[in-house]
This record gives C-alpha cells, sequence and structure tokens, in this order.
C-alpha cells in the first residue's frame, strides 16, 4: 500500500514536473519569439543610409569613433560599430563587452592581450632566485595591418600601439549574438580608469535609468571602471593591498579617459617581433611565415582532438587571422581587383563568434557583380577611396544609390542585391558578415545564378530568343570582378580617349 502511495506521488510529481518545464520553455520561446518580432519591427528596409561616426571621445592617449547604435540599421543587423585610433605608446583600457567583438586593424602595428578564463598564463619571466618577484600571464599577439582579430563576449582585454604610427582598428560589436543574454544595447565594461561612456543610451534606455536615479543608490550616474562602487577597505581585503592602492583602483580622480598615454614604453612579456634592422618587407614575411606555422599547428591539434574525441577548446585557437595581404587573396583580376575573405573552416574561432568577414579592393573603374548576401547581414565599412553603390530589395526597388566613401559605413540587409563600381581612385573596404559561413551569390559571371539555369529557362523567363539566352548566360567570364569596360574607360579619360 505504501509503495503503491509512493509510486503515485511519484508520478504526479514528475508530471507536475514536466509540465511546470513546459510551461516554462513555452513562455522563454514565447519570450524569444517576441523579442524576435520586436526586432524584425525595427527594420525599415525600404531607404539605407551612408552612416558616419555620431559622435568622438579623445582621450590622452588617442581618440574613439562611435557610431550611433540606436540607428534602426544597426538595431536591425543587431550590431554596433567603433572605431579606434591609438597614438603611439597609447593603451586601451582593460574592458570587456556583452557582445563578441571583430576587429579588423586597418593601419599601424601593436599587440593585444585577451583573458580567456581557465587558460593557462604561458608567457613568463625566467625566476633567477625564489625571493625575486616574478611576471606570467597569458598570450600576448602581435597584431598589424590587415589582421582580423576576435574577441569572445565578456572576455577582458587591452591593446597597445608600440609602432610609430597611429594604430586604426574598426571594431563591430555582434549584440545580437546568443553570448549577450543582456538587452541589445552594446555594454563595455571598463576594469581601469575613469572612461567616457562610448556607446549612448536611446531615449526609453535614459527614461528608465532617471527613474533608476530618483531612487537612492549607491554608485555615480558617471561612467566608471567596475571597482569604482566598492568600498576601498572591501578592495583591499579582497586583494591584500593596502587603502591607498585600492583607492587608486577606483580610477576617481583619473582624468585620461578611455586611451592613456603609457610612459616609456610599455614592457611585458612577449616574443620578440623581429631582428633589428630588417626591412618592412622581410618583417611582414617573418610574420606571415610564423602565422603560418600557427595554422598548421592548430589544424594539427584539430585532427588529433578529433582522431581522440575530445572537444575542442578556446585556449587552443588562433584570435587573429591576416585577409589584407595581396597574396592571401582569394579572387583576384590584375585589371579590376582581388578579393579576401575568411569563415569558421578557416578560421575556427568564428564557429564560436558566429561572424566573417570580407576585405576588398577595386582599382580605378573596376566593377564588383551584382551579389546577394544568402544567409548573413552585411555591414561594409570604407578604409580607402570611394565607390558608386547601388542596392535593391525583393520589390525590385532601389533602397541606396549613392557614392560611399572613406570613414562611411553601409548596413545591406540579408539577400539584397548590391553592386559596387570603383571610382578614378579606387575602392578599399572591409565587410563583416552576421554568419561564421557567410555565402554570396553572384548575379553575372562565370559562378552566378544565371549560368546555372538552363538556355531554356532563361529565354523562358526573359521573353528572349534561345541565341540571347545563350549570351546572356556565357558572354561574361570572368567570376566575381570586372574590369572598367572601354566605354567607362572613354567617359573617366575623355582626353585620352580623343
Amino acid at each position: 500500500m505504501g509503495t503503491h502511495r509512493f509510486l503515485s506521488l511519484s508520478l504526479c510529481f514528475l508530471f507536475l514536473f514536466n509540465a511546470c518545464l513546459a510551461t516554462h520553455q513555452d513562455a522563454n520561446s514565447h519570450r524569444r519569439f517576441s523579442e524576435g518580432q520586436r526586432r524584425y519591427r525595427q527594420c525599415r528596409l525600404d531607404r539605407l543610409d551612408a552612416l558616419e561616426p555620431s559622435h568622438r571621445i579623445e582621450a590622452e592617449g588617442g581618440v574613439i569613433e562611435i557610431w550611433d547604435p540606436n540607428h534602426e540599421m544597426f538595431e536591425c543587423a543587431g550590431v554596433a560599430i567603433q572605431r579606434y585610433i591609438i597614438d603611439p605608446n597609447g593603451l586601451l583600457l582593460p574592458q570587456y563587452t556583452n557582445a563578441p567583438r571583430l576587429i579588423y586593424i586597418e593601419r599601424g602595428r601593436g599587440f593585444k592581450g585577451v583573458v580567456l578564463p581557465g587558460c593557462p598564463e604561458t608567457y613568463q619571466e625566467s625566476q633567477q632566485s625564489a625571493q625575486e618577484f616574478r611576471d606570467r600571464h597569458q598570450k600576448i599577439r602581435h597584431v598589424r595591418a590587415g589582421d582580423l582579430f576576435a574577441v569572445p563576449a565578456g572576455s577582458a582585454h587591452w591593446s597597445y600601439n608600440d609602432g610609430n604610427e597611429k594604430l586604426i582598428a574598426i571594431v563591430l560589436l555582434d549584440v545580437g549574438n546568443n553570448a549577450n543574454q543582456l538587452d541589445f544595447h552594446p555594454r563595455t565594461f571598463y576594469l581601469a580608469g575613469n572612461p567616457e561612456e562610448e556607446f549612448k543610451e536611446s531615449r526609453s534606455d535614459r527614461e528608465r535609468e532617471q527613474r533608476r536615479e530618483q531612487s537612492p543608490r549607491k554608485g555615480s550616474p558617471n561612467k566608471n571602471n567596475i571597482f569604482y562602487a566598492y568600498d576601498d577597505r572591501v578592495l583591499a581585503e579582497i586583494f591584500n593591498i593596502n587603502v591607498e592602492t585600492a583607492r587608486k583602483l577606483r580610477g576617481e580622480d583619473d582624468l585620461r579617459r578611455n586611451i592613456i598615454k603609457v610612459e616609456g614604453e610599455l614592457e611585458v612579456i612577449k616574443p620578440p617581433r623581429s631582428h633589428g634592422g630588417r626591412r618592412g618587407e622581410e618583417r611582414e614575411w617573418e610574420e606571415e611565415q610564423e602565422e603560418e606555422r600557427e595554422r598548421e599547428r592548430e589544424h594539427r591539434q584539430r585532427r588529433r582532438w578529433a582522431d581522440n574525441g575530445l572537444e575542442e577548446t578556446i585556449c587552443s585557437l588562433r584570435l587573429k587571422e591576416n585577409i589584407g595581404d595581396a597574396s592571401r587573396a582569394d579572387i583576384y583580376t590584375p585589371e579590376a581587383g582581388r578579393l579576401s575573405s575568411t569563415n569558421s573552416h578557416r578560421f575556427p574561432i568564428l564557429r564560436w563568434l558566429q561572424l566573417s568577414a570580407e576585405r576588398g579592393v577595386l582599382y580605378r573603374n573596376a566593377m564588383y557583380v551584382p551579389h546577394w548576401n544568402m544567409n548573413a547581414h552585411s555591414v561594409i565599412f570604407v578604409t580607402r577611396g570611394r565607390a558608386r553603390v547601388q542596392v535593391v530589395d525583393d520589390r525590385g526597388q532601389t533602397v541606396y544609390d549613392g557614392e560611399l566613401q572613406q570613414r562611411q559605413l553601409l548596413v545591406v540587409p540579408q539577400n539584397f542585391g548590391i553592386v559596387k563600381r570603383a571610382s578614378e581612385e579606387g575602392f578599399e573596404w572591409v565587410s563583416f558578415k552576421t554568419n561564421d559561413q557567410a555565402m554570396v551569390t553572384p548575379l553575372a559571371g562565370r559562378t552566378s545564378a544565371l549560368r546555372a539555369f538552363p538556355v531554356q529557362v532563361l529565354a523562358s523567363a526573359y521573353r528572349i530568343s534561345t541565341e540571347e539566352a545563350r549570351r546572356l548566360k556565357f558572354n561574361r567570364e570572368e567570376t566575381t570582378l570586372l574590369p572598367p569596360s572601354m566605354s567607362s574607360a572613354r567617359r573617366a579619360n575623355p582626353v585620352e580617349a580623343m
């Protein structure tokens, strides 16, 4: 009797548990669906804009340019954009964000540290004696122009410019990523200094903040580092340091802002970049060889893990991949330009970030054929030159038709058709894509969608003859990049054409 009663109670409990779990999952699914609907309604796709930075922060050691994260196109794509311009000896203070970052180095060189929890401190000084202080830390990576650098959500990181020119980097934060469990506003958590807020909140966010400020709370409405709100004595106890040092952690009187100037040279444990006296080309070749060896080590390690049935860990993954060097182009046409791209197959860390990137160079008056991104939004940032760009939506209507120039940015929604023609000065860009295996379908050329259709399908669809359909299909043998036509060359150089 007791056994039956216990069994009945157990079954009832199991039923109630499953019912509660199902209700929770339904509610969670409804919340995610509603959130997805809210984000979709924020997409205004009938007109796109070329966007420039909305504000900038001038710090002691450099400048940060920020695009308005509340612009509807950024909210639609679920991303935010900023650009760092770090002076020589400038240090971007340690920080982390609620979203993964993909960073492209436009110019300059430096090194970057990323803290990956649970990973070993593999860089350490040799110990001279048992009493002598010894430093050790996680791996530091050299960066240079053309590098793509990945930082997972919540990972603390910092950057330093050890070169003789400005270190410039364009950064995408994927706030729509599953790793971000907060709202879709980009949030930077500084671990030092007294930084200025980078991403301004929208009106609704500010209204909520004002309501919070009306209620008594500890802290300051200003942007501070994460230690600021803690009591000096609590920090001293936590770190086993004196109160004066603990007070400096809070950065209350620090006026240097987000990027500081390092006095002298920043001394950290890192391998030498190259031997002194070598020319720039030799230094770049040496770095390329090291990156190639790192890729080979990563590939061998992944194969060993696969053979042993072990999971890949983030500690062993590369965090940078160069897509700027001309020698690494995936598509190259001597008269038109080149394209380089990377995805999670080539750069495995992107599988964690669910992002990919493309670097493009169009020569004078050359064209990137009309194409669409099959499975991703594309965020195009112009690094040099100008181009005429046209974007077309699903109704066959032009949603953008204008000149895109240096330091401007254009968000191209998934599946929208786009064509680019470079100006007289050429056109260079980097595109961030919201899928780790982003795919592109060209509308013209040897690998295009039209080339894959049967001739009779084209003839029937466009009401043209079989011969016209054959010419439409086979007349263009280039794949993606088209050199300038004779007619465009004449228009560009009327004197030479005469």
